[in-house]
């Protein structure tokens, strides 16, 4: 029986089932189709050191780790970044504020980044959470309920100063400047307007013709794929989720999500398809002519695999109809269900869908 294998991706999100979502590890493993020691182990290894987890089989070179420990750097310059967008004000706030943005941030930073964001301590933030609330705490909690009410009763539209009239309608005496200290701690933002859909400006390499043609049915696994990558929007910006589908039993083999539309984003849902399925005999694989889809990385790797290319006609949705109705689904049933305020929300979510659902 062949060995199954997990891109590092997918283990990274099976990881934050258990500990971002709270899902108990046998449960997951059984959602995951996973031994449940083999979901212990992943959990221990992102544990132990978050960044340079599931690296890949055998020791990396010099220049490997070097390249990783760059990455590493790189990724925590990125979360500062974004800790202090996201905390917009901050740093010339007091302590409780900075301790309450760590406390409600946690899940998504390590405390140690953000303490080191927002220039405290650790220590001092592990005392701040076991310390007996002020009563100016206790007022701000209450005052945040109401806030909150306000806020969601206008489904997400209303900025602070609109929300604060709410308020003074309902006889209650609070600052403006409190209302929007408030939104902001608790991550209480208005939706922007969606802005339209990112063009597709790359270079077409090659262009295949369209071997498949509608024919959306398989005698066996392998033999025919179908993929695609669809655009799913967050109070963050687009997050891209690209699939494979096998037509034999219509389920994703292959996925992958970035922040960007490139070809590594479909080579990497390629790869994964064929780390889970092996190495494909006489395989088929049909995608629009999107650049992805045409640029020399993701064709090397089709023709280094033995792969055939069959390509939907130019504007033709009905040419790819089964990724199509994959995609409907998906939004459908959970993208147009949700409002995202990270990509990391949409990405667990979309996760959730594929490999648990």
């Amino acid at each position: 029986m062949q060995r199954r294998k997990f891109s590092r991706e997918f283990k990274l999100e099976a990881v934050k089932l258990v500990r971002d979502r709270g899902v108990a590890v046998a449960q997951a493993a059984r959602d995951l189709d996973l031994h449940e020691n083999v979901l212990r182990k992943w959990v221990r290894e992102a544990e132990a050191d978050p960044q340079s987890a599931f690296p890949g089989n055998g020791q990396m070179k010099p220049e490997q780790q070097e390249i990783e420990r760059l990455r590493r750097e790189l990724a925590r310059m990125k979360a500062e970044r974004d800790i202090l967008k996201k905390g917009r004000g901050l740093l010339c706030q007091g302590l409780d504020m900075k301790f309450g943005f760590i406390a409600k941030h946690r899940g998504i930073w390590p405390v140690s980044w953000l303490c080191g964001a927002l220039d405290v301590s650790r220590s001092g933030f592990h005392a701040w959470l076991v310390r007996a609330p002020s009563a100016r705490s206790l007022s701000d909690e209450a005052y945040a309920g109401k806030i909150r009410a306000s806020f969601i009763s206008s489904y997400r539209t209303y900025g602070a100063r609109r929300v604060w009239h709410d308020l003074l309608a309902e006889g209650l005496s609070c600052g403006l400047h409190r209302v929007e200290r408030l939104m902001r701690m608790h991550g209480l933002m208005a939706r922007p307007r969606r802005r339209g859909l990112p063009k597709d400006h790359g270079e077409r390499s090659v262009i295949a013709g369209n071997v498949l043609d509608r024919q959306f049915s398989a005698d066996a696994p392998n033999q025919k794929w179908v993929a695609d990558f669809t655009y799913i929007w967050t109070a963050e910006g687009w997050l891209y989720a690209a699939a494979v589908i096998d037509l034999f039993s219509r389920r994703v083999v292959g996925w992958s999500m970035s922040d960007t539309m490139t070809a590594q984003l479909v080579t990497d849902a390629l790869v994964m398809a064929i780390w889970r399925r092996g190495k494909p005999d006489a395989l088929l694989h049909h995608s629009d002519q999107g650049s992805q889809y045409t640029s020399k990385q993701f064709q090397r790797l089709m023709a280094d695999n033995g792969v055939t290319c069959s390509m939907s006609r130019s504007g033709n949705v009905w040419d790819n109809a089964a990724m199509e109705s994959f995609f409907s689904s998906l939004k459908t049933e959970r993208i147009a269900r949700k409002t995202y305020r990270t990509r990391n929300q949409a990405r667990q979510d979309v996760f959730d869908y594929i490999e648990c659902f």
